[in-house]
């Protein structure tokens, strides 16, 4: 190999900022959610100081992570831990709330155990209130590896900026795309392969509102696609699937794509 390619990717290894483990971020992302939902975890603990002791020795793992991302501008590790730790029964609170929406959505759904343990939409969710939290603690490069674990594992992508109202259920989910600047609103259901997508992308937008808003008790079918930062839906409307929608659409609306072959001419 070429001696001058060798010296400059040395120098580039040498040069770079330091960077946490992905390992040690999926560690301690497992160890967490396995904290916050028994049925995640192998563990039992015959006390409640070997279950502190546990909390303290994965949360040492945080610490660990945030101290190498000190190069990135980041607030102080010390600061961003306690204030997620301060946080974490609000984000269990929500979790507990999209599981039983999950189950009371899904007549499939037999049992919260179920949800928790084996749907991929509660997967995604949990890891993105995990990281939409550190996002708006400034830790954003974590955040995006948060998410990106989770879209590794789901095929659901959603970006740690977008946010996102109580009792959310995304059904199936494959294929889900949910952009950085996307409101949604409480008690929103959406099907696989939706995109809630931007208009542009321009880098020069990237400050601006570029995804759309989807209020309250809105369900959105498979394959739909909604693009732009002025787009909303209303609330209590219905989406059908296969739909592409770059305009806004009134409270209680309902919109379908409906293709039908059409019927052959008698003889």
């Amino acid at each position: 190999m070429d001696d001058a390619f060798i010296r400059h990717l040395y120098r580039e290894h040498h040069q770079v900022n330091r960077l946490p483990s992905p390992h040690l971020i999926a560690d301690w992302l497992d160890g967490i959610l396995q904290f916050l939902f028994p049925e995640m975890s192998e563990l039992r603990f015959a006390t409640e100081r070997a279950f502190r002791l546990h909390y303290r020795t994965n949360d040492l793992k945080l610490y660990t992570i945030l101290d190498a991302l000190s190069d990135q501008a980041v607030p102080p590790a010390d600061t961003v831990r306690n204030a997620f730790e301060a946080r974490l029964p609000h984000i269990h609170a929500t979790l507990i709330e999209d599981a039983e929406a999950i189950l009371s959505g899904d007549p499939a759904a037999v049992s919260r155990v179920e949800v928790i343990t084996t749907y991929p939409g509660f997967y995604a969710l949990a890891v993105h209130r995990i990281a939409h939290y550190l996002h708006e603690l400034g830790v954003g490069l974590l955040a995006r590896m948060l998410s990106e674990i989770a879209h590794s594992k789901t095929g659901i992508e959603i970006h740690p900026a977008a946010q996102i109202g109580r009792r959310f259920c995304i059904d199936h989910g494959t294929g889900v795309v949910i952009g950085e600047t996307v409101h949604i609103g409480d008690d929103v259901k959406m099907y696989q392969g939706v995109t809630l997508g931007a208009l542009s992308v321009k880098k020069e937008m990237a400050r601006t509102k570029r995804h759309p808003t989807i209020e309250d008790r809105v369900v959105i079918y498979a394959g739909a696609t909604i693009l732009g930062g002025d787009t909303v839906i209303g609330a209590d409307s219905i989406i059908g699937g296969n739909t592409w929608i770059v305009k806004s659409v009134a409270v209680g609306s309902r919109i379908y794509y409906d293709w039908r072959v059409p019927e052959q001419p008698t003889k």
